[in-house]
């Protein structure tokens, strides 16, 4: 479920004066009930979903450009970077990622940190799924057979509870609700306007940064984030610049066999990759 919370594309939404966006809004309730419905659904069925999976990540951050193999056990997940600024890494590399994995894999330590802030993660995104219906005025953008396209901008009577949920309160964008099954298949938004924090002086994220994810179903029921990103610019506690520019994109899913153990997971990864000829010509 974080997925869905954990921003995503560049949305087609040009930028409107809060006050004139609220003055000309207002609430669909069937709109708002088919957003509600669709997140009551997504909880139910994260609830449900014991599935485990390994894919492929290809990431794009500030600092470069990487691909890893991923594996999820019901005890977290490890990954081993494969790729990195488009050139495959050579076998010291591949032997140093192993051994960061087999550290990992033995240091309790360490996967007690990683477990605590994925539960963090958790409690956050079903915070604010919780919010979703209520924070927004919602409209039906379009609608057809197969899905339905929402649209949401600001509630300016919602209170937002949280810094967290003001920054998320201040997007508009879409959300495509798939039939019949009200499973969420994408969601993406811009920030409307600056979010001060502190009238300014603690922090403030910049108007027009851009979120979205993309999501399909890789089994009966189950749905995984397939795209995921975020490009928001701002300060927070004075002096820390934000520059949270990330794109990560998903791809060759297979189940992870049941019961399977983090040490287990590592020994999926260890093996060094295969680079097709065509694919080493391209590097040199």
């Amino acid at each position: 479920m974080r997925s869905l919370l954990y921003v995503c594309t560049v949305a087609v939404f040009a930028f409107v004066p809060a006050h004139k966006l609220h003055a000309q809004q207002k609430q669909d309730p069937n709109a708002q009930s088919m957003a509600r419905t669709a997140v009551q659904t997504e909880i139910a069925a994260d609830k449900a979903d014991h599935s485990r999976w390994r894919y492929r990540s290809d990431e794009r951050r500030p600092e470069g450009h990487f691909i890893y193999l991923v594996v999820e056990t019901d005890t977290g997940a490890v990954n081993k970077k494969i790729q990195e600024n488009g050139k495959t890494l050579d076998s010291a590399a591949l032997n140093d990622e192993m051994k960061r994995i087999d550290s990992f894999v033995h240091d309790s330590s360490q996967q007690a940190k990683k477990r605590k802030d994925s539960e963090q993660d958790d409690k956050r995104a079903q915070n604010m799924m919780h919010m979703l219906p209520d924070a927004f005025f919602w409209s039906i953008k379009s609608d057809t057979p197969q899905e339905t396209t929402l649209s949401f901008t600001p509630d300016p009577n919602f209170s937002a509870p949280s810094m967290e949920a003001r920054v998320f309160a201040a997007m508009a964008g879409e959300l495509v609700v798939t039939k019949p099954a009200h499973r969420i298949k994408s969601m993406r938004g811009r920030l409307l306007y600056d979010v001060k924090f502190g009238y300014g002086i603690f922090g403030k994220l910049e108007q027009g940064g851009t979120f979205g994810v993309e999501r399909r179903e890789v089994a009966s029921g189950t749905w995984v984030i397939t795209e995921s990103h975020v490009h928001i610019n701002g300060h927070v506690l004075l002096f820390h610049s934000i520059n949270e520019q990330e794109d990560e994109v998903k791809t060759d899913f297979h189940p992870t066999p049941p019961a399977t153990t983090l040490e287990q997971a590592a020994n999926l990864l260890r093996p060094e990759p295969v680079v097709s000829s065509a694919a080493l010509n391209a590097q040199r």
